[in-house]
């Protein structure tokens, strides 16, 4: 890594955190012996901004609707006490339905908060523009689009965003699209499926069998990208600790939910460990006090 790629560093905890433009994190103990990292503060939040979406994804865990409601984005006294650096990962339901998103974005830049939305892959198509203002006006830093399958018009159009990462679900992504993308470049997020709400009501053995054959073709899936990374839910359905050696593990593994990340909802006005607690929280005024809720959860 060279210097003029560092987006930012800052501490937490007994770590340093160092921020790259490509979206690469490198967490560094102050004491070089020292292999325990204690977050003070989370490095990075699920926001769920709206629950409003035109698409009626079956299996949305969501169970976002076109009449979803809206979250409330300007009256939350604990985005005044994120940490500079902080990361967002804003979604919904379609975040670029929130008639604040914009004015939004501009608040936490102006708080040095690092945002990034997540769109489906119809929305992003539809609303080419405005994600081009978000990125032109620096307003976000990367962009997740939810892949639903393969178009020769999407693989083109994404290939001119360097920060762009395709989301999967594993289970729902068809094994071929994945392999029609491999040597495109692309970055690429795999997530678990999560069998709650409508994904609850989706499920069946066709979703085991895709798991199946994603289970078995990992390491083709990991070649043929140019970085493949992973959700907590995702690593524990597909067992990837099978394919480390404990040293690489331990380098890799960027922490159990609850450790250095957490799950907000403003629509509810909830917070949780993440989108799959079914234990959640009203708000707070402070993050940090939020953080270390949600890091005892495991302990109560």
């Amino acid at each position: 890594m060279v210097k003029l790629n560092l987006l930012g560093t800052y501490r937490n905890g007994n770590y340093n955190v160092s921020l790259y433009f490509d979206g690469t994190k490198v967490r560094e103990t102050l004491v070089p012996e020292d292999t325990s990292f204690i977050a003070d503060f989370p490095e990075c939040i699920d926001l769920k901004i709206t629950n409003q979406c035109t698409m009626n994804c079956p299996y949305c865990h969501e169970n976002s609707t076109k009449d979803g409601l809206h979250g409330e984005l300007f009256n939350n006294e604990f985005i005044n006490t994120l940490k500079p650096y902080t990361e967002l990962a804003i979604g919904g339901g379609n975040p670029l339905s929130h008639p604040d998103l914009i004015k939004f974005l501009e608040l936490l830049k102006l708080k040095n908060i690092i945002a990034n939305i997540t769109v489906n892959q119809t929305h992003f198509m539809q609303d080419i523009l405005i994600i081009d203002k978000l990125i032109n006006e620096d307003l976000i830093k990367g962009i997740g689009v939810s892949f639903t399958s393969y178009d020769d018009n999407f693989i083109r159009l994404a290939q001119k965003y360097p920060n762009l990462v395709l989301h999967v679900i594993n289970g729902v992504v068809d094994y071929n699209d994945l392999v029609k993308m491999f040597g495109k470049d692309f970055k690429i997020l795999i997530l678990g499926y999560k069998n709650i709400r409508r994904g609850a009501d989706y499920y069946s053995q066709a979703i085991e069998g895709n798991k199946k054959i994603i289970y078995d073709n990992i390491k083709e899936i990991v070649n043929g990208f140019k970085v493949t990374s992973f959700d907590n839910l995702a690593i524990k359905q597909l067992e990837l600790r099978r394919l480390f050696t404990k040293r690489k593990w331990d380098e890799f593994y960027m922490g159990d939910d609850g450790q250095y990340t957490m799950y907000i909802d403003l629509v509810n006005r909830e917070f949780a460990k993440s989108s799959t607690s079914f234990e959640r929280y009203f708000l707070k005024d402070n993050i940090v006090e939020m953080f270390n809720l949600v890091k005892t959860l495991d302990k109560l």
